[in-house]
């Protein structure tokens, strides 16, 4: 099976390269994020014609994530338990969609079914270390991982894979330079500490050693020319899937061409 994870920047303008890209790497679930729309403004038609399920959470313009599935999805869920709040009135930000699926490619029969579960996350970016936004980001962190605490010790065997743009570059080769991100968010050591805790339960960070590259150049200064990256987007799994993980990639071509998203697909394969 193999799963990728792509901040596409808005799904309705790049529908033709997302599909581009499951066709040629032969994708089984893409889990998507910044999909910017509503589930009924989502390209849904294309992508079911090429075989896959969609499901997608968007509550507006901004933020919004989705998963497309060529295996029967067996269950949803649109946030995780008590997700964190922002905003005036405070609400539940669609950047959390938890699907479930049954690799065994059986619908009916519960003997049969065998289940992965994948996460596709849009932690929140911070914005600047004294905005409100950046504590709102170590308290979503903090709240994943204190529910992913809780999913592995009722189900240790779990397959579970979170995964998304986690908005944290854990390690100073995460950036071209750090330097210029003196005082920003992103390399801070309460965002790398929160990001680096969910080791402490048993996921494993599963590309690193795998797949070395930045996710990530921002459109503007030339960035991707002259590879001043960051590597923001990564996949968490679970202990019993980690053992399954039979390698990664990350598409640093995605990025080039008209009309290419700022992240790149993260691409894992598991032998399940």
């Amino acid at each position: 099976m193999r799963i990728a994870t792509w901040n596409v920047n808005s799904i309705r303008t790049r529908v033709d390269r997302v599909l581009t890209f499951l066709e040629r790497s032969h994708t089984d679930i893409l889990a998507i994020q910044e999909i910017k729309c509503r589930p009924d403004q989502f390209p849904t038609q294309p992508f079911e014609e090429a075989g896959y399920s969609v499901v997608a959470h968007g509550l507006n313009q901004w933020n919004g994530v989705a998963v497309l599935s060529r295996l029967p999805i067996m269950n949803v869920e649109t946030s995780f338990p008590h997700q964190p709040t922002f905003g005036e009135p405070p609400c539940v930000e669609a950047r959390a969609l938890g699907v479930t699926v049954n690799i065994a490619g059986q619908t009916e029969h519960a003997g049969q079914e065998k289940l992965f579960t994948i996460w596709s996350l849009y932690v929140p970016n911070g914005r600047e270390l004294t905005h409100p936004h950046y504590e709102y980001k170590l308290q979503w962190l903090a709240e994943l991982k204190r529910q992913g605490q809780l999913w592995l010790h009722s189900q240790p065997d779990a397959h579970i894979a979170l995964v998304g743009d986690w908005n944290v570059a854990p390690y100073d080769e995460d950036v071209w330079d750090m330097s210029v991100f003196a005082g920003a968010t992103h390399v801070s050591p309460a965002e790398r500490a929160a990001f680096q805790a969910f080791t402490e339960d048993g996921w494993v960070e599963v590309t690193r050693g795998r797949a070395d590259n930045y996710t990530y150049w921002d459109y503007q200064k030339l960035r991707f020319p002259r590879n001043e990256g960051m590597r923001i987007d990564f996949v968490y799994a679970s202990p019993a899937l980690t053992k399954k993980v039979t390698g990664a990639q990350i598409d640093r071509d995605e990025r080039k061409g008209k009309g290419a998203s700022d992240h790149v697909p993260v691409i894992v394969d598991i032998s399940l």
